[in-house]
């Protein structure tokens, strides 16, 4: 028997074995082993965060600058994160693993601190197949962007210096009966799937001791995810030409999209990440229909499937990538407070709420004279778009000057759900260099019964 003190309650867990402990943890080093991690909630999604420090050894090399990041590494990518994530699973529960079935629950975050004078951490996305376990890494995710930042500052990769710290602003919170002064911070982040900056903005705590911590509570509340939490603004800057050379990739506000005998009017925009935009009243769609009900027309999805392809090799991209682009159904809004609504699609099937890169996508479009976006919108604010999506609503604003989008911006919350260490099945040289279970379990203090 061991026991686990809790650092919270300072009370002990005992647990007894059935089977000698030398026992258990040789089976362990045999099948498993663990590596450092965070779960975490940002906006709407959910997914694991780690540092590359605490990958194995190879894939880390494979993520430097000039790393050998070949097809093989790939591989070693997917194998390790599609097992921890419980992928590939066809019955699309994930039960296996961390994952909860559904692709904005399906997410990696590798987290690094950077060698550019002018970014604090870099950081790499992959979605991870539910079905199929293939890792995609052509895109980022704005979401879980949102709880990149907090990460790092939690994981120290990377120092606080005073020009990341907003001192005029700083305000008092009484915590466990102590008052302790948290002040925003920005940190600048660079997505290394799109090559774009992002800066997060949020609060953070400053410690006696001269460490600083991210400040979870506050008031903020977005839709689509239940209570409040402390404000975390991300600025995508200069978000135009994601993957592809410009905002229009075709050069046109609405190009024809050919599916058969049937022709769509369509607005293919890369902005933070690329979107194929159409009228859904234009595919019998109505801005009354539920995400459950589209993911039950089949032959509907298979439609808009193959007008997304067929629209991504208009931009320029590779159609057989699941990510992107992502096609997104638009509306005229019923509501006086909104301007624009829509039916967002991730991995063939209708997203319960929006992504954040397509929101951004779609609140600059609504700004470009002649898109499909800004034909439909109300333009209720000048430099702003409210976007009603199947949990609510979601604002997006943007700073354009003349052609060129300088940035695009929204408010999210994160919370860090887990801090600990994660288990991978993977067998073979890839989790060679990884952390056995019984190195974990000598870092559990023992005591005796």
């Amino acid at each position: 028997m061991f026991s686990i003190r809790c650092a919270h309650t300072d009370s002990h867990v005992r647990i007894r074995s059935q089977a000698p402990s030398s026992q258990i943890s040789g089976q362990r080093q045999l099948h498993e082993r663990c590596l450092k991690a965070s779960f975490w909630r940002g906006g709407t999604s959910k997914g694991l965060i780690l540092r590359d420090l605490d990958l194995p050894t190879s894939l880390r090399q494979a993520l430097q600058p000039g790393g050998p990041f070949t097809a093989s590494y790939q591989q070693q990518f997917q194998d390790l994160f599609a097992s921890i994530m419980g992928s590939p699973d066809p019955y699309g529960r994930q039960l296996n693993g961390m994952g909860g079935g559904v692709s904005s629950l399906s997410k990696v975050m590798v987290v690094r601190s950077s060698t550019s004078p002018d970014v604090d951490i870099d950081y790499m996305f992959q979605q991870i197949g539910v079905k199929d376990g293939r890792v995609d890494v052509a895109g980022n995710c704005g979401n879980l962007s949102a709880a990149v930042g907090p990460f790092a500052l939690n994981a120290h990769l990377f120092e606080v210096r005073r020009d990341h710290v907003d001192a005029q602003t700083g305000a008092s919170l009484e915590l466990d009966g102590l008052k302790t002064v948290h002040y925003p911070i920005t940190i600048r982040m660079k997505n290394l799937n799109t090559n774009k900056i992002v800066h997060a903005t949020f609060r953070a705590r400053l410690h006696e001791a001269g460490f600083w911590t991210y400040q979870p509570l506050g008031n903020c509340s977005i839709d689509g995810v239940p209570g409040t939490g402390s404000q975390i603004t991300l600025s995508f800057v200069d978000p135009a030409g994601s993957k592809t050379a410009k905002a229009l990739p075709t050069g046109n506000a609405v190009d024809l999209v050919e599916i058969g005998d049937q022709t769509i009017r369509a607005s293919l925009v890369d902005v933070s990440n690329p979107g194929v935009f159409i009228d859904g009243r234009d595919v019998g769609w109505s801005v009354d229909g539920t995400p459950d009900q589209l993911n039950a027309d089949h032959e509907l999805l298979q439609r808009l499937e193959a007008i997304r392809r067929k629209g991504t090799e208009m931009m320029g991209l590779d159609p057989t990538v699941s990510s992107i682009p992502k096609i997104v159904l638009l509306f005229p809004s019923t509501d006086d407070k909104v301007d624009i609504a829509c039916q967002a699609l991730s991995m063939e099937q209708a997203h319960k709420a929006s992504p954040v890169t397509l929101a951004l996508n779609l609140g600059v479009s609504c700004k470009m004279e002649g898109t499909i976006p800004f034909q439909l919108s109300k333009h209720l604010h000048a430099s702003n778009t409210v976007i009603g999506h199947p949990s609510g609503t979601l604002e997006v604003g943007a700073d354009i000057e003349g052609d060129r989008i300088v940035s695009a911006k929204l408010v999210r919350t994160a919370r860090c759900l887990m801090d600990g260490f994660v288990n991978s099945s993977v067998p073979g040289p890839v989790m060679e260099q990884a952390l056995p279970m019984d190195a974990v379990l000598s870092t559990i203090e023992k005591i005796a019964p």
